[in-house]
């Protein structure tokens, strides 16, 4: 309890006065010029010592006025200006180990600084010798001022009755995690020197004392990040969901994914992974992403010696990306001019293609876009390399064998013009049936699965009255053309999941063919988006499931020799096929709320945590052939039409 719980002179507070160890004291300290100690005159000596005019004299020789003493005042404010947020700290240590869980690294923050600081802030401290330690702040806590129990009911009651925190009772530190040595590359005594800001690991220990400050310099920020100067542009950096400001214009990061080959391959051809779920905004920033790789600036090195610009082809099940063909209206034109001075490609792109799977009795809308849209068919001679394109359902070791057997044997009596009706009346000759099982090769309960399997193929999507798409290589694949396949409008899942992996193992079979069909696919840089993409590259134990996963393993592994990339967007980042997804190099992670969901993305733990409360638009970028995990906020207006 403290001194207003009682009223002066109540009989509580006589009480409470009496009751010895309980209460505080509450008589007035005794004054400097108090009669009883400095021996001046009672009240009744004064007024005359008044009346004289005369000064008594204190007990140290000064005068007295009244009761107190006037003290001479002096500046007690400290020389020169405050810098930073703090200063590191030695109280529990200062170590810098290679084992960064024996580092020890704490900052001291001032008080007026500290409502400024956020976990993932980035800090830089100076060496003496002008280098810098780059540093994140990686923990926050406050630490007892002086040692008390505050745990008691009087500090209690005072604090529910006090208005304001008493910032100065306390100790505030900050726990920092070492990223980097920044430094000058160039020699200090030429002037006209070309010196760059350079990094390497943390190999020595700041000084006590030494003064923290917040990073705020864009290049000091990059370099400490590792963030290239140059690339595909991604976002900006943040932390907690925050852009990161800086003293430069823009004050933001861009942040950018490597896309030269001065250090290694471009990232493109190491695959990338955005996962999102629901309403994280992942088809949104594929867009942006997608809008910048392909500006008409944009080329590639191909073996030959030729530079030569991407094609995208991007399977759609939503019907949403052939709407990158248009200018976004939500776009003014202030926001335009920030995005060309940010070096980001924005606007509709001409070259858009709406290659549309023709599949019998079902109509496409596409009203929702005006790119030029043109039907394709699956012809069924493709099933003769594909055989896994008519296994209606699961087939086991023995089935599979059987289906490729029958399905040679059929193109060899019909030649590559035989279509799925043929095949299906192929296998209908009861003579057939019997002369394999007569055979040997083929047992009739075998023969009877398969051909169950391949009536469960859906009837109307092999030869239908559209152009093959063994014909379309010039369509499919265009440099800097985006090539957009929608699946929305088609009947089953079945139906879809035919039509993406034919038109894909048809991409990847000519770019890793040494004897391709196509030289066009062949002799073009290409990313291979696919949305959904656990629909289509899940694990499973069937046998096509196999084939088809170990085609686009082979892919993973080949793209960067082959100038081909994957780009897979999903919202079960836990269903894709291990074997694909270990050859992803760079993983954009919006908002997840299932566990197995985030742990799967195997991103660092101190990103992992964030990853379920991520607002939209909010991602996790782990590249580590790019830079430094980080936090990054995308572009609130999309670059090209999104939305209805």
């Amino acid at each position: 309890m403290d001194l207003g719980d009682f009223e002066p002179g109540s009989d509580e507070r006589a009480a409470s006065d009496s009751d010895a160890g309980d209460a505080e004291d509450d008589t007035p300290p005794t004054d400097i010029g108090d009669a009883a100690s400095s021996g001046a005159p009672t009240a009744a000596s004064s007024d005359e010592t008044a009346t004289s005019g005369a000064t008594p004299p204190t007990s140290d020789g000064g005068d007295a006025a009244g009761s107190e003493v006037a003290f001479e005042s002096y500046d007690a404010s400290p020389a020169g200006q405050d810098r930073g947020l703090g200063a590191i700290a030695v109280s529990q240590g200062l170590r810098v180990a290679e084992d960064g869980d024996e580092t020890t690294l704490r900052a001291y923050v001032t008080t007026d600084n500290r409502d400024a600081v956020r976990l993932g802030k980035y800090l830089l401290v100076p060496y003496p010798d002008d280098e810098l330690l780059f540093a994140k702040i990686t923990a926050l806590e406050y630490a007892q001022e002086f040692q008390t129990d505050d745990a008691t009911e009087i500090h209690a009651r005072r604090a529910m009755r006090r208005d304001e925190f008493e910032e100065r009772d306390y100790k505030f530190v900050a726990e920092l995690d070492p990223l980097a040595v920044l430094f000058e590359n160039g020699d200090p005594n030429v002037v006209d020197d070309d010196a760059s800001l350079k990094r390497r690991m943390v190999d020595r220990v700041p000084k006590p004392g030494a003064v923290v400050t917040e990073a705020t310099d864009p290049d000091q920020i990059k370099t400490g990040l590792k963030i290239p100067g140059d690339g595909i542009f991604l976002g900006h950096l943040s932390v907690g969901g925050e852009k990161v400001r800086t003293a430069a214009r823009p004050p933001t990061i861009d942040y950018r994914l490597r896309d030269d080959y001065a250090d290694g391959d471009p990232l493109i051809f190491r695959h990338t992974l955005v996962a999102g779920g629901t309403g994280s905004g992942k088809t949104h920033a594929t867009k942006n992403v997608l809008r910048q790789l392909l500006a008409e600036n944009r080329t590639y090195e191909m073996d030959d010696g030729r530079d030569a610009r991407l094609a995208v082809v991007q399977f759609d099940p939503q019907d949403e990306y052939a709407q990158m063909h248009d200018d976004n209206p939500a776009m003014d034109a202030a926001t335009a001019r920030r995005y060309e001075r940010e070096r980001i490609v924005h606007g509709g792109h001409d070259d858009t293609l709406a290659l549309v799977p023709k599949e019998d009795g079902v109509p496409y809308g596409g009203g929702n876009h005006r790119a030029e849209q043109l039907e394709f068919t699956i012809p069924f001679s493709m099933a003769c390399d594909r055989p896994w394109l008519v296994a209606g359902s699961s087939l086991n070791e023995n089935q599979y064998p059987a289906l490729v057997q029958l399905l040679n044997r059929f193109f060899r009596e019909y030649g590559d013009e035989g279509t799925y009706d043929e095949f299906q009346t192929f296998l209908d000759n009861p003579a057939l049936k019997s002369e394999l099982d007569e055979s040997g090769r083929v047992h009739e309960a075998t023969f009877d699965a398969v051909k169950r399997r391949v009536h469960g193929v859906p009837s109307g999507v092999f030869d239908q009255s559209a152009r093959p798409i063994t014909e379309l290589d010039h369509q499919l694949v265009r440099p800097g053309g985006l090539t957009v396949i929608p699946t929305y409008h088609l009947s089953t899942s079945r139906a879809k999941e035919l039509f993406v992996l034919a038109v894909s193992s048809l991409l990847i079979d000519d770019k890793l063919s040494n004897a391709p069909d196509s030289d066009r696919i062949k002799e073009t840089p290409l990313l291979l988006g696919m949305d959904e993409a656990h629909n289509f590259l899940a694990d499973a134990d069937t046998v096509q499931a196999r084939k088809v996963i170990s085609k686009f393993t082979e892919a993973a592994k080949q793209g960067r020799k082959e100038r081909l990339g994957l780009f897979l967007i999903t919202q079960d980042p836990q269903d894709v096929a291990d074997s694909v997804f270990k050859q992803i190099n760079t993983r954009l992670v919006l908002n997840l709320g299932d566990e197995d969901a985030i742990k799967s993305v195997n991103v660092p733990p101190t990103l992992e945590s964030k990853v379920p409360y991520m607002e939209k638009g909010q991602a996790v970028v782990y590249s580590p052939d790019n830079s430094e995990p980080i936090e990054l906020v995308g572009l609130p207006v999309c670059l090209t039409r999104h939305g209805e």
